[in-house]
């Protein structure tokens, strides 16, 4: 048992680690791309930032840890873990390959689901806060993006409709806002998405019985921090091309209102203890500020493979989770 538990304990932290490399482009793409931050600083100051983020919060580890099924009930938790931490990690290198920014969150609740359906049965899901959670996931975006259009629409009309200011001088201004609002966004990012990481260690040591209830040890905490910060330090440059560059050109202007926009979505969630995709609500918030500079800009094509990705990434997670688990355990 020890040994399945060191074993769940690794593999949450591979997919932390990867979640911090893969998911790196959300709080740093836009300030790379309109050089308010050299790529080396941006990256070392994200991943101080996202470990500070995953210490101060654990309201959302919990929700993960207990809302898709109940780890004390199942009596196959360990396995089911392991099979679902392996499908979220193959999805996410898969897309970091590629570079597209999908959800690490869709992956790793989606292939916790196939991985209980495999294990336990399907009436082993709680699916009133598996779709809850879903419901989270699938609404923050369209919030981020309506959000990101009405704060763009607002600064937009007071600073540049004034006509009062050179745009290089509005351009120095909203770089120097860049580099606060990056570091904003950053702390937001590691206060949700480390905690995913932690539920699901916490889910295992429930279901393993070292402990009875889902509040997430200092150890954890630390551990899931600690990878992700290191996993954003290397950066993941694939995805940061992506957004930075092939949804719309960014300025300091847009950029610091997606960064904005995107850490109030972000906080509110975790306030609530609500898991949600960071990656999307970023999209969303320059797909938003976007539309309000020039809409014909937008590369909708970029969009809507990004957006077809988002719409495959929990069945297919599903589905692989499902597999991993036939194949490593269904044998057993």
């Amino acid at each position: 048992m020890l040994t399945i538990l060191i074993i769940i304990v690794v593999l949450a932290l591979i997919f932390d680690f990867i979640n911090g490399f893969h998911d790196t482009a959300n709080a740093i793409a836009t300030s790379i791309s309109t050089r308010a931050l050299t790529p080396r600083f941006a990256v070392i100051y994200a991943a101080v930032l996202n470990f500070v983020g995953a210490i101060i919060s654990s309201k959302v580890a919990s929700t993960v840890g207990g809302s898709i099924a109940d780890p004390s009930k199942i009596l196959n938790g360990e396995h089911i873990v392991i099979a679902a931490l392996i499908s979220a990690i193959l999805w996410n290198l898969a897309t970091w390959y590629f570079g597209i920014p999908s959800s690490s969150s869709h992956t790793l609740f989606g292939s916790l689901a196939g991985a209980v359906i495999a294990g336990a049965g399907i009436a082993s899901v709680n699916w009133s806060g598996f779709l809850k959670i879903i419901y989270i996931l699938v609404l923050s975006p369209i919030i981020a993006f309506a959000l990101g259009f009405i704060i763009m629409a607002i600064i937009k009309k007071l600073v540049i409709w004034k006509g009062n200011s050179s745009r290089s001088k509005l351009n120095r201004m909203f770089r120097t806002l860049q580099i606060a609002s990056a570091g904003l966004l950053s702390l937001s990012h590691g206060s949700n998405d480390a905690q995913k990481a932690m539920g699901i260690i916490v889910f295992g040591l429930v279901a393993a019985g070292y402990q009875t209830t889902l509040d997430v040890p200092l150890w954890v905490k630390i551990s899931a921090a600690t990878a992700m910060g290191l996993g954003t330090s290397i950066g993941g440059w694939r995805i940061i091309k992506t957004v930075s560059r092939k949804i719309i050109k960014i300025e300091p202007i847009n950029g610091f209102a997606s960064d904005l926009t995107s850490s109030v979505v972000i906080q509110a969630s975790t306030f609530m203890g609500m898991p949600l995709s960071t990656t999307h609500v970023i999209s969303s918030s320059i797909i938003g500020t976007g539309t309000v500079m020039r809409f014909h800009d937008v590369k909708w094509g970029t969009v809507g493979r990004m957006l077809m990705t988002w719409v495959i990434t929990i069945p297919i997670s599903i589905v692989l989770a499902y597999i991993v688990y036939y194949v490593l355990f269904g044998l057993m």
